[in-house]
């Protein structure tokens, strides 16, 4: 399998709302609780317009696999030097090295960027192959959050990690 990774392109817009929505339906790694839409897609993807907060894609034959952006922390002008990160592969390609590469892409762009300075990443407590992706990258670990979601059922906690860059 030969991943490419690059920026995101509009035609790609649709793969990944299909990723991030199965994993809404499915998963826990978004406490989304509503499929997003194909408009509020195309918000997000704008909202990501600007070279401080880019999306990438893996590809394998020109089919996205995975994907990863970097998004605002805070609206306040103080947190502009920090961005939240986020990582979803396609539930087929997991554990196949994707998130792995995809990580080290995105954040070998975030060290280029003079701008940045932290990367941020909240997962729902649990979630063991994000954790060790995080703790690969010399992510630290920051603090859990109680019971901050419902989803699937029950409560769950949530972790974050910070990186400086």
């Amino acid at each position: 399998m030969e991943l490419e990774i690059r920026l995101i392109r509009e035609t790609d817009i649709e793969a990944c709302l299909d990723i991030y929505n199965y994993e809404v339906a499915h998963g826990v790694a978004t406490l989304d609780l509503e499929p997003r839409t194909l408009e509020e897609w195309y918000e997000w993807y704008d909202s990501h317009s600007d070279e401080h907060h880019p999306i990438i894609v893996g590809t394998v034959d020109d089919a996205v696999i995975g994907y990863a952006s970097l998004s605002p922390y805070r609206l306040k002008d103080a947190f502009k030097s920090t961005v939240e990160l986020s990582i979803y592969i396609h539930q087929e390609h997991r554990g196949k090295g994707v998130a792995t590469q995809l990580m080290a892409r995105i954040l070998e762009m975030a060290r280029e960027d003079d701008i940045l300075h932290n990367v941020v990443s909240v997962i729902t407590a649990g979630n063991e192959g994000s954790t060790k992706l995080h703790e690969r990258f010399g992510f630290t670990y920051c603090g859990l959050t109680p019971e901050v979601g419902f989803k699937h059922g029950i409560y769950r906690d949530t972790e974050t990690y910070a990186l400086l860059v």
